[in-house]
């Protein structure tokens, strides 16, 4: 949702791109409310966010807005332990060692629920990475990278079909 960019005028943008990603995370490891409440409330601190900075608010409201910014931090606090427990017990194929587009799933998985960060920071400049099993998962944006545990590397695209739902595409880099 970084993507997005940062005016009001985005905030249906920003609600769709909301829609897409409860629909992957259903269709990719299923329905799960906290992920669910994670993604509502990441959306809501993002336009309250926006509001503040770009709108002039009277004093009253600003300070009603700061309190429910604390709120919704602590909440989404609370739920990335449990969203995390479920990432790990969740098994996406029944081989003892993750395919790559399990890996990739997994750490993209992982890597959105670190966005979800309490203090709203933002990405440095490294692309974000997390280790799958032997697999390093990377975050490039438009596509993610998976270097297996022979040196091979992938590129893995997440793709969506109407109607039947999303899946992980991973093809060796040559």
């Amino acid at each position: 949702m970084h993507s997005l960019g940062a005016s009001p005028l985005r905030w249906p943008d920003r609600q769709r791109a909301g829609g897409t990603l409860k629909e992957i995370i259903t269709v990719t490891v299923g329905a799960s409310p906290e992920f669910f409440r994670l993604i509502d409330l990441d959306i809501r601190r993002r336009e309250f966010e926006i509001t503040m900075r770009e709108t002039q608010l009277p004093a009253e409201r600003l300070k009603e807005m700061k309190e429910e910014l604390v709120q919704m931090n602590d909440e989404i606090g609370a739920l990335k332990p449990v969203i995390r427990t479920q990432l790990a017990s969740l098994r996406l194929d029944s081989q003892a060692e993750p395919a790559v587009e399990e890996a990739a799933t997994r750490g993209l998985l992982s890597l959105a629920l670190e966005e979800f960060s309490s203090n709203g920071g933002e990405r440095g400049l490294e692309a974000p990475s997390t280790k799958v099993g032997r697999y390093v998962v990377t975050d490039l944006g438009s596509f993610a990278t998976v270097r297996a545990p022979d040196g091979q590397s992938f590129r893995c695209v997440v793709f969506g079909v109407a109607e039947e739902g999303a899946g992980m595409k991973c093809d060796p880099v040559k």
